[in-house]
């Protein structure tokens, strides 16, 4: 079990999730489900059992610093790994295992997102000792892959292939990431594809040597350095070569590529908190079909709608409105259609060029 190690990636901005998600105050730190705890914090709670808590690390923005702190005070300064600028999931689990390979050349390695729903957390664990104990004794990339629900184009999507000699996980034979919604439709209706968990477990080696492999523009920017890494050169390198690394996902620069990828189908409840409908959908709701959070709501002849507001005990007065997204955070109020949120990301680029950086 020492040999085991998780990465918990907590850099992202949530800008689908603007205005509550903002650059200041990302979703990961943010407790959407009125539990106590945030996005991020629960994403130490499911692992903590897993392996030794000192050999958690969360991967973040350096911005980000003192919010990692705050939530997670069970963590040292030692196992917060500060990125200088964001360059996507590559170069970050890129910087994660020559960091821990430095520490322990046996490690193996679970990689898990800051803001993910699990709904079976008993379950969950189980799946992720499997899958430990499998790229332990395999030269092997694995993802876990969840049964698609609907043709969404914001995922991976995983191919199935032949049966491995461990039960329940499964070659991958095309790992393809977000399609478009045609393509994904065919995906869903052929019955061979998973939606890719963004889950991943390997060993220290075999990553860094398909980073080699298949992303050697990523790969030479921390191999270059191998020698300062788990030293007190460590962050000089970094701050110097990390922000010159290509932005480029694992699943592009690696996992399309590599012929060891494998897939464990799992079904713990999975969900990808990514969007106001993914909350909406998994939120209680009114006998109208409304979500209100954090304020009171007098709501005449409404329906179906998710109502959010960052300020507790805020009054909402709403009438006649129908499957509306109403997003109040401080400076910002968001209304619009549910159907239109994906149009989010073109409003927040759209408010950048009007204003700056005021309301990232």
């Amino acid at each position: 079990m020492n040999n085991r190690y998780c990465v918990i990636m907590g850099g992202g901005v949530g800008s689908r999730f603007w205005p509550y998600s903002r650059k200041s105050l990302p979703k990961q730190f943010i407790d959407f489900l009125g539990t106590g705890r945030t996005l991020l914090q629960m994403s130490f709670d499911r692992v903590k059992d897993i392996v030794p808590q000192s050999n958690v690390f969360v991967i973040t923005n350096k911005c980000y610093h003192d919010l990692v702190r705050e939530q997670l005070p069970e963590l040292d300064d030692t196992q917060i790994l500060l990125e200088p600028a964001r360059r996507n999931t590559a170069p970050c689990i890129a910087w994660a295992a020559f960091h821990i390979k430095a520490l322990n050349p046996d490690a193996t390695i679970m990689v898990s997102p800051s803001d993910h729903l699990i709904f079976n957390e008993d379950l969950f664990r189980k799946e992720i000792v499997n899958g430990f104990n499998f790229v332990e004794s395999h030269d092997a990339l694995l993802t876990l892959g969840i049964k698609p629900s609907r043709p969404e184009t914001g995922y991976g999507y995983i191919q199935v292939g032949e049966k491995s000699d461990v039960d329940g996980i499964l070659e991958v034979k095309t790992f393809t990431e977000k399609p478009d919604v045609e393509i994904a439709r065919i995906f869903v209706e052929s019955g061979e594809f998973f939606w890719n968990s963004g889950i991943f477990l390997w060993s220290a080696d075999s990553i860094i040597k398909a980073l080699r492999d298949y992303a050697p523009d990523v790969y030479c920017k921390f191999e270059a350095g191998a020698d300062k890494f788990g030293t007190d050169e460590e962050y000089e390198y970094i701050n110097s070569k990390f922000p010159e690394s290509p932005n480029i996902s694992i699943d592009f620069a690696v996992m399309e590529k590599a012929p060891n990828v494998f897939v464990s189908c799992v079904n713990f409840g999975w969900n990808d908190l990514g969007t106001w409908g993914v909350l909406y959908e998994y939120s209680p709701k009114s006998k109208e079909g409304n979500v209100t959070q954090n304020c009171n709501a007098m709501l005449y002849n409404c329906h179906n709608n998710m109502i959010a507001v960052k300020r507790q005990g805020k009054l909402i007065v709403a009438s006649g409105l129908k499957n509306f997204i109403i997003a109040d955070s401080d400076d910002v109020l968001l209304i619009c259609p549910q159907s239109e949120e994906q149009r989010i990301k073109q409003f927040v680029n759209d408010v950048k060029s009007s204003f700056g950086d005021k309301y990232q």
